[in-house]
């Protein structure tokens, strides 16, 4: 039998194994907030959506074959990396790839109209999450940022590591593993670039080149509304030096605080995108200055509640149990 979810139901929206949605899903249980968690893979094949709208926000039932929920309920929504709706293999092509756009469109823009929190609306992850956008964002907000270089001009990059007082390094515009065609997925680091080996390769794509900023370690700074989780994050090998993401094991992990001045910087870059959420990764110099490097605005986070203990998982859960504004 089906059950109805009342009393200010959490969307939960993420594929059905994924750890970091469970360790949530956990901490909104303890506070006995009801949760609906669906992929939007199942969509519309085994969740269905029936909803309306006359003078105010959208009004229906959104249920699978054990939940269903009245979306004016919900309270708030929590988007985590799901899979995109998939249609029936009746469909041919080209109206099967239609049929699965008009799904998105469908359940992704009637959860838009929601008047309610989002950890983290996918249109806002999306702009929040390229690089180019994210740096003049931050300098206008008052944290310190690397000297940067975008071109697809390999004299451009030349110059660029001349004129540079130190190392350069290249690294991708935004996140996203490289697919291979044996399926293989693997992610591209960040690396330090040889001057003479700049080619004409460079025209092929867009590059990105920044001084390499000198530190004594790095931080992840997890933001969850207002409330900052830092973790200090220092590398005992040199891939890890040059990017902590090639090699956890050389790892080590203490907390730490937040100076004044970052703490402002950061919320004011998350109210400019519209965002509950940010993995903010930064470089602290020797003379204790915080270099913002980026922000993933989905960035992961068990890991460091894993090594520090540092409650993110608790307070994205009170953040969703607080719902509506």
């Amino acid at each position: 039998m089906r059950q109805h979810l009342s009393g200010g139901p959490v969307l939960v929206v993420s594929r059905e194994t994924d750890p970091t949605a469970d360790l949530v899903v956990d901490e909104l249980a303890t506070r006995h907030v009801p949760v609906m968690r669906f992929d939007m893979a199942d969509f519309p094949q085994a969740v269905s959506l029936s909803v309306e709208h006359h003078a105010a926000p959208w009004a229906g039932v959104l249920a699978d074959k054990f939940r269903s929920v009245r979306l004016e309920d919900v309270r708030a929504v929590y988007y985590r990396r799901p899979h995109l709706p998939a249609v029936s293999d009746e469909l041919q092509e080209p109206h099967r790839t239609w049929a699965e756009e008009q799904a998105l469109a469908g359940i992704l823009g009637t959860l838009y109209g929601l008047p309610v929190p989002w950890v983290n609306r996918p249109d806002a992850d999306g702009m929040a999450s390229h690089k180019p956008g994210q740096l003049p964002v931050a300098a206008a907000h008052g944290l310190h940022t690397p000297r940067s270089l975008i071109t697809t001009e390999p004299e451009a990059a030349r110059r660029f590591c001349r004129d540079a007082d130190g190392p350069v390094i290249c690294k991708p515009l935004m996140g996203g593993p490289l697919p291979y065609p044996d399926g293989r997925r693997t992610g591209i680091p960040t690396h330090l670039i040889d001057p003479a080996s700049i080619d004409d390769s460079v025209s092929l794509t867009a590059h990105l080149f920044q001084e390499r900023v000198p530190k004594t370690h790095e931080v992840r700074l997890t933001v969850v509304g207002t409330e900052m989780f830092a973790a200090e994050i220092h590398a005992c090998s040199e891939a890890s030096r040059v990017d902590w993401r090639t090699d956890y094991d050389a790892l080590t992990c203490d907390t730490c605080r937040v100076p004044e001045d970052v703490r402002a910087g950061v919320l004011g870059w998350l109210d400019h995108f519209g965002l509950n959420f940010g993995a903010f990764d930064f470089a602290v110099t020797p003379s204790g200055d915080w270099v913002l490097f980026e922000c993933n605005p989905s960035g992961e986070w068990l890991w460091i509640q894993h090594k520090t203990g540092l409650p993110i998982a608790a307070h994205i859960a009170e953040l969703l149990a607080e719902g509506r504004p």
